[in-house]
């Protein structure tokens, strides 16, 4: 690890594993993973290489919207386990040198939490009916919504209850928003943040953290065009200005506690916008979904590689750089498929062809200045899985009429850790999603040891990330504008990263002597080698 991931700092340069506990490991065999299985993976995860492991929720939930829709914030839903396994996994984090990043939803809770059912029964005009956005309706009756605004999941952002009120849910109505001009609402969560910092959590994903503030009045959008789920619409209710004073007294917390961080997920309509959510009194890292969304194409990375370090940098933050998550097609499948198909993708494509690319981009994202984020599975090389039958499904943007896609549900199939078994390895009961006939070789059991495996690259690639003195940390790459068309080159102290995005080989100088490369052996030979398509190698000066 670079002495920097030792320090209270240690963020700038993490490699971060993203965890859905859900899809991990199962302990007790009810198809469902849970916190002791991902506690018992954690050496594999240590093996990997990693620095920290961010959990998606794992809080008390009716999981309307896989546990984005929380009932209780200081409780783990039973799906998952106890508080004890909570602290247990914590701590056997610690003991292995890995942080833990929890996920925190303050944009909504479930509507089954104690807050919104008490509003629901104290009516209109109650104190805790304050603590949402409830509204009467439009129209001599109140028939008819408070205003236009359409759900991310699809249909009206506005749900009428008994007493004729409506209120507010941006996502699913099972998640009605809560109204941040409380006070109450304000001080509950400083609570929660201390409650787990208690725990001992290293730090929190802040989910929709561009939403919790609405434009004042709720004003009317106006059109009627459907909203994307990880879009950069301008919108009333997304990347308000007041978000950051709530951001500024979160940040005031952590003075408490030395070392812990807030990691925002801001989609913004640039990355400009994106900065102003990690200047020094506010969040240490906001996730790079304009990155995450850029087609293989050299001239198109290279405009947001350098848009987003120049974006970062006068703030003084890392920049973030990300491929997959659970809210989007993983990439070897996303690279399968045509440019423009865009982030929920229905078709499997050129596997073989998606699998090479996302190798290749994989060693470039863990090339460039910052931290870098991994999707559980990724480094196995999963696909999307595509071809769910409608019956499986869970996400609910799939069930809701003119939603969303819906298709989240297949880069959420759990894992394969075995060559065989019911579940291959995953628990002993099944999997709450069905898994394809060739997860098998896919598995950690199948890669592990295999020279030119998926895995293996990844384990390669992060001890390099973690030995080499130019890699890590930092706010600039230094290009080679001499570099062949359809390749990008650059170097970082001593080290150079050359990425072919095209599909035929390309001859190049060689810059000095190979220490990976994304698609096998790369032979110089007089000075010069040929770069394969779809490849990234890694250099020593």
């Amino acid at each position: 690890m670079n002495s920097l991931s030792m320090s209270t700092e240690w963020w700038r340069d993490a490699v971060i594993y993203q965890v859905y506990p859900r899809s991990f490991a199962d302990s007790d065999g009810d198809g469902t993973g849970d916190l002791p299985g991902i506690r018992s993976r954690l050496p594999y995860l240590r093996s990997l290489g990693v620095d920290a492991v961010w959990l998606s929720p794992f809080y008390a939930s009716p999981q309307a919207d896989g546990g984005y829709d929380v009932s209780d914030y200081r409780a783990v839903d039973p799906r998952y386990g106890t508080l004890d396994d909570a602290r247990a996994l914590i701590s056997a984090a610690h003991e292995l040198g890995l942080k833990i990043i929890a996920d925190i939803v303050p944009n909504h809770s479930s509507d089954q939490h104690e807050w919104f059912q008490q509003a629901l029964a104290d009516g209109p005009g109650s104190p805790m009916r304050s603590r949402y956005h409830f509204l009467p309706g439009r129209g001599p009756d109140g028939s008819e919504p408070p205003n236009d605004w359409d759900s991310i999941f699809g249909g009206p952002a506005w749900t009428r209850v008994a007493d004729g009120e409506w209120y507010l849910h941006l996502f699913a109505p099972e998640q009605p928003d809560f109204n941040w001009n409380s006070p109450e609402v304000a001080a509950e969560f400083l609570d929660i943040l201390r409650f787990w910092l208690d725990l001992g959590i290293d730090g929190f994903r802040i989910d929709v953290a561009h939403g919790l503030v609405k434009a004042e009045g709720l004003p009317s959008i106006g059109h009627t065009d459907q909203l994307h789920l990880l879009g950069n619409d301008v919108m009333p209710f997304f990347d308000q200005d007041g978000v950051h004073e709530i951001y500024r007294t979160w940040r005031q917390v952590l003075s408490d506690y030395p070392g812990r961080i807030f990691v925002a997920e801001a989609w913004t309509p640039t990355v400009a916008r994106s900065a102003n959510y990690v200047r020094p009194d506010e969040l240490h890292q906001a996730f790079n979904f304009e990155y995450l969304d850029t087609a293989w194409d050299a001239a198109a990375l290279r405009k947001v590689i350098d848009s987003s370090l120049d974006a970062m940098r006068p703030v003084g933050a890392p920049a973030t750089w990300v491929l997959s998550n659970h809210d989007v097609t993983r990439h070897a499948t996303r690279f399968a498929n045509p440019p423009g198909s865009g982030t929920q993708i229905r078709t499997p494509g050129d596997r073989a062809l998606g699998l090479r690319r996302a190798r290749a981009a994989t060693l470039l994202m863990l090339a460039l200045p910052g931290s870098a984020y991994v999707y559980q599975g990724e480094e196995l090389g999963l696909p999307d899985v595509t071809d769910l039958p409608d019956e499986v499904r869970q996400d609910p943007s799939f069930h809701r009429a003119n939603g969303q896609d819906g298709f989240r549900d297949g880069c959420r199939v759990p894992l394969p850790w075995t060559r065989t078994g019911s579940s291959y390895g995953f628990g002993d009961g099944g999997s709450w999603l069905p898994q394809p006939d060739s997860w098998g070789e896919l598995s950690v059991e199948a890669q592990t040891g295999v020279e030119g495996s998926t895995l293996e690259l990844y384990r390669s690639a992060l001890k390099i990330r973690r030995e080499a003195s130019g890699l890590g940390a930092g706010d600039a790459v230094t290009w080679h504008d001499e570099a062949p068309a359809g390749v990008l080159w650059f170097e970082r102290s001593g080290f150079v990263c050359t990425v072919n995005t095209t599909k035929e080989p390309v001859r190049i100088a060689a810059p000095g002597d190979v220490l990976l490369s994304s698609s096998g052996p790369v032979p110089v030979t007089d000075g010069s080698a040929d770069l394969p398509g779809d490849t990234t190698v890694w250099w020593e000066m």
